[in-house]
């Protein structure tokens, strides 16, 4: 039977993924991993944790941040820089490359390639999907190039190639917007209450923050509120 490795960032769109997963090789067959890059909060992982074991799923931590401590974006713990509470539309105008604030070095590249190291240890003789939450918003503007449609297919082959064909990137999302994201979550009754996307690690979400906006505009345009939405 074919596996599935789940990139879970405990936020709305891997989780998605993870419904997307589940229905279609079923629990026994997926995993979830997460990563820990030196953010400025745990808040990430600890919903990572809640939502495997909502889908009793096993779960699998790894840490790169030392290599990310030479980076001084604004997410991680050792920048300089504050998290900007504005939208990514705005972020992009800003620079010549479109790159916002929040862009982490390779973040997705770095990722996916444990993923794929992780399968090749794991199932070795098993066909294996790793599964990423990327979408269409995320590479709007270049404001975040690991995530734009070239790269994910470009990374995809190069995985590929490099485990025999036995490991593929599935990017369900990725030429489709957060919108589209959460109307398929709803439908498969994705767990968006055990979900965190604010890039602040408050007891609530900001609102504010580019990521926030982009959630609440989701669930709005579905039609419903989002479960952490403030009253």
């Amino acid at each position: 039977m074919k596996k599935a490795i789940v990139l879970s960032s405990g936020g709305i769109d891997s989780t998605t993924c993870m419904s997307l997963a589940v229905e279609e090789f079923g629990a026994e067959n997926v995993i979830s991993v997460s990563i820990f890059y030196g953010q400025k909060h745990s808040k990430e992982i600890e919903c990572s944790r809640k939502i495997s074991d909502f889908y009793k799923v096993p779960h699998y931590e790894f840490d790169l941040s030392s290599i990310m401590k030479y980076s001084n974006c604004s997410l991680l713990a050792g920048s300089t820089k504050e998290i900007e509470h504005v939208s990514y539309s705005e972020q992009v105008k800003k620079t010549e490359e479109g790159k916002v604030s929040t862009y982490v070095p390779f973040r997705n590249g770095l990722m996916l390639s444990v993923c794929a190291s992780l399968a090749q240890g794991l199932f070795e003789d098993e066909d294996t999907e790793i599964f990423i939450g990327v979408h269409s918003d995320d590479a709007a503007g270049n404001a975040y190039a690991d995530c734009s449609v070239e790269f994910v297919d470009t990374i995809g082959s190069a995985i590929s190639l490099g485990t025999y064909g036995k490991v593929k990137v599935t990017a369900p999302f990725y030429k489709a917007n957060k919108t589209a994201v959460v109307k398929k979550g709803l439908e498969l009754k994705t767990p968006y209450h055990l979900t965190w996307s604010c890039y602040e690690g408050g007891e609530k979400p900001c609102g504010e923050c580019g990521t926030c906006r982009d959630r609440l505009n989701a669930f709005h345009a579905n039609g419903v509120k989002d479960p952490l939405e403030k009253n």
